[in-house]
């Protein structure tokens, strides 16, 4: 990895833990402050990420980002992540379960950063609504901004808010759950499930 991506990364990793702990009060004030939906820490955000493979450490660098592009995009996304298991999280600024959730996903994702590759869908949704969402609920990876389900219909999960869809190493769809996660531990036993055995 060249010298100047690195630099990049490592300053937009400061940035995100600096969210992330800003995160504490908000997810404090939705019932995420109980220890199983707890924030996590500067420290081990840094930690967790550090040595992730290239493809992950690029997810690391766009943290918290809307990207536009479409299914184009977001196919092209997934084509770089080969080889690497995928969470993919459709949310929406509107959506009072994608709240509830999304302290499960700030942990999950930090917890199994370096080896599943993590994505966020936010669809039917205005793009000034969900960077005020995102504000509050900061996660270390990027979203694709979906405002006609276009993505959504294309990986099976157009009919739910949230949803989330699991994909294997091997580009292989292997579940999809619909409906909020209610806690940490059930989005990552999950993960060990589908695509960590």
């Amino acid at each position: 990895m060249q010298a100047s991506v690195k630099l990049s990364i490592v300053r937009d990793l400061r940035w995100l833990t600096a969210i992330v702990a800003l995160a504490c009060p908000a997810l404090a004030a939705c019932g995420g402050g109980q220890p199983h939906n707890a924030a996590p820490s500067t420290s081990a955000v840094t930690s967790a990420f550090r040595g992730s493979p290239a493809p992950l450490a690029s997810l690391h660098g766009q943290a918290n980002q809307l990207l536009s592009g479409g299914t184009v995009a977001f196919h092209d996304r997934l084509a770089r992540l080969r080889g690497h298991p995928v969470v993919i999280n459709k949310w929406a600024s509107w959506c009072g379960p994608c709240q509830t959730e999304f302290p499960a996903f700030q942990q999950a994702a930090v917890r199994y950063g370096r080896r599943v590759a993590f994505l966020g869908v936010d669809s039917k949704d205005h793009n000034a609504s969900a960077k005020t969402f995102l504000r509050r609920f900061p996660v270390t990876y990027p979203s694709y901004v979906d405002p006609r389900s276009t993505i959504a219909n294309a990986i099976n999960a157009a009919q739910y808010f949230p949803q989330t869809v699991y994909i294997t190493a091997r580009g292989k769809q292997t579940f999809v759950h619909a409906g909020p996660y209610e806690s940490a531990a059930t989005l990552q036993h999950d993960i060990r499930f589908y695509l960590l055995k």
